[in-house]
């Protein structure tokens, strides 16, 4: 039986780029456990027993087109508890978001490799 999403994984084709999104604008942390692999990557915590996974590899996606909106694209969904706080982050550095079209207090972005992010306010 499931019980959660234990990560989400995003490809990046450059890891420092993606680093300074991650860390710099939503403000993650590293975690400290990610074992010996075949490429480079980072994983971050973002709840309890919850990560993020970056993983330095070729864009399989490369050349296709993506959807403006990330609602209408494959996305990972993340609860925040100050959306009008991290929006005017997201703003501030110039990361394109759309509100979310089901009515609900959430926003979209896209990281440097362009895949999607949903940012859904929770109390």
């Amino acid at each position: 039986m499931i019980a959660g999403i234990h990560h989400a994984t995003f490809l990046t084709s450059d890891l420092a780029r993606s680093r300074a999104f991650y860390e710099g604008v939503l403000d993650l942390q590293l975690a400290g456990n990610r074992p010996q692999m075949s490429f480079d990557g980072v994983w971050y915590d973002i709840g309890q027993n919850q990560q993020i996974h970056l993983m330095l590899l070729p864009d399989p996606d490369v050349g296709v087109h993506r959807p403006a909106h990330g609602g209408r694209d494959r996305h990972v969904a993340l609860g925040v508890k100050d959306l009008s706080g991290l929006k005017a982050r997201l703003d501030g550095s110039g990361i394109a978001c759309t509100q979310s079209q089901s009515g609900r207090n959430a926003v979209f972005c896209r990281d440097p490799d362009g895949n999607a992010l949903e940012f859904i306010e929770i109390t």
